[in-house]
């Protein structure tokens, strides 16, 4: 999951100030991380506390109450703060940008695909924020897996349904921000599609604009499976994290002996 934090840390500073190129400072000094990694974090610890719904909202609502200020949706934010525990048929983006672990801590497609469902869809139960957090899990499984990119794209457009035959040129011009699953998904495969490494992924994902920080987070946690994160970008994005979400990062990794 820590490409996906990567990812949400650099993406932090261009989410509302896009920018169209891939020549840009890699860790500005105005980056910060967002409520995409305090969430990615809380499904971790959800899983390692049985991976259950009621787990998950558990630690959705522990770490959304301990990160007030960490950038949530209007609705999910309503929902984390209040007793409410059942789901509001979101179609957002942010169950894909959070299900990272979930393909980590699991080792077979089918029980990824579950538990993607499972971390989705006790918030975001409408079946567009399913497909986009199964279609994110599957893709990361399946580079961990050491499938290769033309695997991962023939089984996420088979299975999906998205279209990963545009180009990030084709895509470029024209995209702006949207937080929909079906407008952020494919676009984030596709920037790790077209790249050459882990910190070409990154800057992929961030030349697209729209959701910035999102995009480069999901993008970000499939370029992690595939390739080595460089020691210099993994120390310096560890450096941004405050010791509770650094606790649970390495809980969560020496749970699946990374």
């Amino acid at each position: 999951m820590l490409g996906a934090i990567i990812g949400d840390i650099i993406g932090s500073v261009y989410e509302w100030n896009n920018i169209k190129t891939k020549n840009f400072q890699l860790f500005s000094p105005g980056c910060f991380f967002t409520d995409d990694t305090v969430m990615t974090i809380a499904i971790a610890e959800g899983l390692m506390n049985g991976g259950s719904a009621e787990a998950l909202i558990k630690a959705m609502k522990k770490y959304g109450r301990m990160y007030p200020n960490a950038g949530y949706g209007v609705h999910f934010g309503g929902w984390l703060v209040s007793d409410d525990v059942h789901p509001y048929n979101s179609w957002g983006n942010g169950s894909a940008m959070r299900v990272s672990p979930v393909a980590w801590l699991f080792d077979t497609l089918p029980e990824v695909e579950k538990y993607a469902e499972i971390s989705a869809a006790v918030t975001h139960n409408h079946p567009e924020g399913i497909k986009g957090a199964q279609a994110v899990a599957a893709a990361i499984f399946l580079a961990r897996k050491g499938k290769s990119k033309v695997e991962i794209k023939a089984y996420i457009e088979s299975k999906y349904g998205y279209n990963l035959r545009r180009t990030l040129d084709e895509i470029r011009p024209r995209y702006r921000f949207n937080e929909s699953c079906e407008e952020t998904v494919p676009e984030a495969i596709t920037a790790f599609l077209e790249s050459i490494d882990f910190e070409d992924a990154i800057r992929n994902a961030i030349s697209l604009g729209g959701d910035s920080d999102t995009l480069a987070a999901i993008t970000g946690s499939i370029a992690e499976a595939a390739y080595n994160i460089p020691k210099e970008i993994k120390q310096k994005a560890l450096n941004f994290l405050d010791e509770h979400i650094l606790e649970t990062y390495q809980q969560f990794c020496d749970s699946i002996l990374i």
